[in-house]
């Protein structure tokens, strides 16, 4: 037993005494701590941001693509059993962002000339930042057009925060290395950040009680190009909203008299508004005009036998056209 003792009491002496002699030899104090504390640390992005046309257009919540890329040809020749490979033409990835409230006025109006049909072009650069918002990675776009513009599922009981997507083509990239500065803040930005949740929204529709509606289906609006069209051509998406069988007595009506009576020409359309609202239901952040709105299908949600469950129905509607607003409470610095 003395000899295991003195044994692992010599080895532990041994370990000390390396450790002590690997510091005094760079210049250390000889604790073991400080060789582990001297340890680089790697860099981790704390936060990523976008820039238009030089200026802060306000933090993203998460970002990818804009990659150079291109696709593999293979060519086959003669008897090989093999293939030759090349590269096809040189193309660089949509970029892809998700975003709250706090992005500048000039970003919210890049988004409303999707509603209006124009081509608007804007280079800038995604910007990669620290913990302490130094700029350390940077990836510049150019001539980038705005193709999809995604709005976020709402739920009356959800507790979730809200986020909006953009995607958009880009004619070139480059990365690069940040500056090193720290990217100028202010206080109305992050706070006003955290004001926009998915349980917060109005929608109205001309001659219907929506005041029931506890969910609404995510949306995406998408915008197309063609090299003999000045204007991009739109997509614009259905609208699916819920609401208790026992509060769509307005729905079922327009249901039967648009749908199955037949009633469903221009006239018998309706006209409605999503307001995105604050937490105390008070002011209105962002509101999208629904315009040409057309029932098309009225359906109670799945129930289980025995479930004790509100039956619920879903409305779905195609719509004509969107137009985008934001308010000034809804913008950063």
């Amino acid at each position: 037993m003395r000899s295991n003792r003195r044994s692992f009491l010599t080895n532990v002496a041994g370990a000390a005494a390396t450790v002590a002699g690997v510091e005094a030899l760079r210049g250390g104090t000889g604790s073991a701590p400080t060789a582990f504390a001297a340890a680089p640390r790697a860099f981790s992005a704390g936060h990523f941001a976008l820039e238009l046309e030089r200026q802060m257009a306000g933090f993203v919540r998460s970002a990818e693509g804009g990659h150079a890329a291109a696709d593999v040809v293979e060519e086959f020749e003669g008897e090989s059993c093999t293939t030759q490979k090349h590269l096809g033409q040189l193309r660089y990835e949509d970029i892809a962002v998700s975003f709250g409230t706090g992005m500048s006025s000039a970003f919210y109006e890049w988004l409303q000339t999707v509603f209006q049909c124009q081509v608007a072009h804007r280079s800038g650069a995604l910007l990669s930042v620290d913990f302490n918002y130094k700029e350390v990675a940077r990836l510049d776009f150019v001539n980038a057009l705005i193709t999809e513009i995604g709005f976020p599922a709402l739920d009356a009981a959800s507790k979730d925060a809200a986020a909006m997507t953009v995607a958009f083509a880009v004619e070139s990239t480059q990365r690069q290395k940040g500056t090193g500065n720290t990217l100028k803040l202010c206080a109305k930005g992050p706070a006003v950040q955290k004001k926009w949740l998915a349980s917060n929204f109005r929608l109205k529709i001309d001659g219907l009680d929506c005041s029931k509606v506890t969910k609404i289906d995510a949306f995406t609006i998408k915008q197309g190009f063609s090299p003999e069209r000045e204007s991009g051509r739109l997509e614009i998406p259905n609208l699916a909203v819920t609401l208790p069988e026992s509060a769509a007595e307005s729905f079922v009506d327009w249901h039967e008299d648009f749908l199955i009576n037949g009633n469903n020409s221009s006239e018998g359309e309706k006209k409605g508004t999503l307001e995105y609202l604050t937490p105390n239901l008070a002011q209105t952040l962002f509101t999208v005009e629904l315009q040409g709105l057309g029932i098309f299908k009225l359906a109670p949600e799945k129930v289980e036998a025995g479930s004790e469950q509100i039956r619920r129905v879903k409305a779905e509607m195609y719509c004509e056209a969107m137009t985008f607003n934001f308010a000034s409470i809804a913008t950063g610095c």
